[in-house]
């Protein structure tokens, strides 16, 4: 394929991402930022302060993964978080940010990491076979200080593995996947597993 080709596919395919993440709630006004890789050296990601459910060609845009623009565009303010990722794994073929009410919720009540176990829905993420293994979700405090916030993320991965989800408090929801239809799955997942856990918190809570 070349690299037009591979361009327009990556446009085609984030438009309708945002449009299938804006329909739930997860991206509302103009927040949220979504990327997936082009090569090993660019990924195509949202330009800064677009309306995600609508989408258009010129509201993507190319930067280098060491996040400069490569069109002119001007990128997400947290394209560094994306960029990292990227760099950190050769597998990941996109990246997913949501803001949804649900996540920033939980990103508010939650200690250091969300521990989640013994759910089924833990089968969506790619590599899980069984519902008893577990998964770590950190949470970051969040900050205007994209670059010490990716430099912390990637610390913290160097320790405990990449994984497949992290949430910045008071802010949302980072995923991952191969493509972005596994991305989105995994988003989807995560959804219905961060209103679990945030019910199950309130669902022990002394009366």
């Amino acid at each position: 394929m070349n690299p037009a080709q591979s361009y327009q596919q990556a446009v085609s395919g984030l438009i309708a991402a945002g449009q299938r993440i804006w329909q739930q709630g997860w991206c509302p006004a103009t927040s949220s930022n979504f990327s997936r890789r082009l090569d090993a050296d660019r990924c195509a990601i949202t330009v800064s302060g677009r309306d995600k459910g609508s989408l258009q060609p010129d509201d993507i845009m190319q930067v280098d993964l060491s996040g400069q623009a490569l069109d002119g565009k001007k990128p997400s303010a947290e394209t560094l978080l994306h960029t990292q990722l990227y760099r950190r794994d050769p597998e990941i073929g996109a990246v997913l940010h949501t803001h949804s009410v649900k996540a920033t919720l939980v990103s508010m009540v939650a200690p250091d990491t969300v521990e989640l176990s013994g759910l089924e829905l833990l089968k969506a993420f790619a590599g899980n076979t069984s519902h008893q293994v577990p998964m770590q979700i950190p949470v970051f405090d969040n900050t205007q200080d994209i670059a010490a916030l990716a430099a912390e993320v990637e610390s913290w991965m160097q320790q405990h593995g990449t994984g497949h989800a992290y949430l910045i408090r008071g802010h949302g929801l980072y995923t991952w996947g191969r493509d972005l239809p596994e991305s989105l799955r995994h988003l989807e997942a995560l959804e219905f597993l961060l209103d679990y856990y945030w019910h199950a918190r309130l669902a022990v809570r002394p009366s």
